[in-house]
């Protein structure tokens, strides 16, 4: 009798990794959704706090993000677009000493204002590059911290301002009325900043990955690579670079918003020079051109002081702020230091690469796992 010779179906290894990665990528986004929806039910007034305040700072890290990495311009003036979104809200929302609008369009006129502001220093931004471009953006801060301090109509001077309440047909995202409870857990203002933090930087996030995958996208990354091909292939060149400085500015000043919304008050000492340099150590930190890893990169340098300070006041390992020895702000800075230049030498690409590469070994791994499992099967 002769036997027939089953042989077990070949498989497509790259298909099986493509499509782990192609189901299980949006699992973990789900996933991430529904725990950051959850967390305000669990979590502290301080620490929703910092959340609130991370998630700020992310919107304004994935503006810069944009230009830096995928536009290839460098920008020191990130603070002041946000101070202009900050207080542009404060003054138009307020009733007793601004315009009184609905804070909705106040919000809008606040990033529109920054947005116009980086459209004001454009053409500078069109025609400068590298260094140069840093150097002159430098400036603006100096000039905001000028400004802040004496527009005292406008922006309160050096004891600064409040910021108006968020509120949408009368109900306060950033204050406490009406009053709302769900699972037992009341929702104050910290709970209601928290999910509008969250929203603005679903937006963001949204925003930010529908210009780096379409046409705008892909003219940044050709003026950032190269300009004399990017003018031969009819790419406007000082047109891109300045708009990309502009989509920049804006995103800017939607962090100015939110942050002023979360801290309740303004201050110029808010928006100095350490926050510029704040922006640029998240998107080093991430990785130049990655929205994720500008997200990543804010919530650590964001968080890591605050948590320092809660764990000082809490355990007294650390000294106190100002005593002259390693306290939170301290600590932090040398992390932060050791941080970047560790990627810098190590992993250019920053967070975003090493998390790549992970996820890949992974994927790769589990496929692996899943082709001997149906061989097995079919043995």
């Amino acid at each position: 009798m002769s036997k027939t010779l089953t042989t077990a179906p070949a498989v497509n290894s790259t298909s099986d990794g493509g499509t782990l990665q192609r189901w299980s990528r949006p699992a973990l986004i789900l996933v991430a959704l529904i725990v950051l929806a959850a967390l305000p039910l669990y979590l502290d007034a301080q620490m929703l706090k910092i959340g609130s305040w991370s998630m700020a700072a992310a919107v304004g890290a994935i503006g810069l993000t944009l230009l830096v990495g995928t536009a290839g311009q460098l920008s020191l003036a990130h603070a002041f677009f946000a101070a202009v979104g900050a207080y542009g809200y404060a003054y138009l929302a307020s009733p007793s000493d601004g315009l009184g609008w609905p804070p909705v369009f106040a919000a809008l006129g606040g990033i529109a204002l920054a947005a116009t502001a980086g459209l004001a220093f454009s053409p500078v931004a069109a025609r400068v590059r590298g260094l140069y471009l840093g150097v002159a953006s430098l400036g603006l801060v100096f000039i905001g911290q000028h400004l802040l301090k004496n527009l005292g109509e406008i922006t309160g001077g050096v004891n600064g301002r409040g910021v108006p309440p968020f509120s949408v047909l009368g109900f306060e995202l950033t204050g406490n009325q009406p009053a709302l409870s769900v699972l037992g857990v009341a929702f104050g203002a910290q709970e209601r900043i928290w999910y509008l933090a969250l929203f603005s930087l679903l937006v963001a996030i949204y925003l930010s990955r529908g210009i780096i995958n379409r046409r705008p996208g892909r003219a940044f990354t050709m003026v950032r690579d190269n300009q004399a091909a990017a003018s031969a292939l009819g790419i406007d060149v000082q047109r891109y670079k300045a708009s990309a400085f502009v989509i920049s500015s804006a995103f800017a000043g939607g962090a100015g918003v939110l942050t002023g919304l979360a801290y309740a008050y303004l201050t110029p000492q808010n928006f100095g020079l350490p926050l510029s340099i704040n922006f640029l150590v998240m998107v080093l930190i991430g990785g130049l051109g990655s929205v994720g890893g500008a997200v990543v990169g804010a919530i650590i340098v964001t968080a890591t002081p605050l948590l320092l300070a809660n764990l000082a006041a809490n355990t007294g390992i650390l000294a106190a702020g100002g005593s002259g020895g390693y306290d939170a702000g301290t600590v932090s800075s040398i992390v932060f230091g050791v941080l970047v230049v560790a990627l810098i030498i190590l992993e250019p690409g920053g967070l975003a690469r090493l998390g790549s590469r992970l996820w890949s070994g992974i994927s790769a791994r589990l496929g692996a796992t899943t082709r001997k499992t149906s061989r097995k099967e079919t043995l």
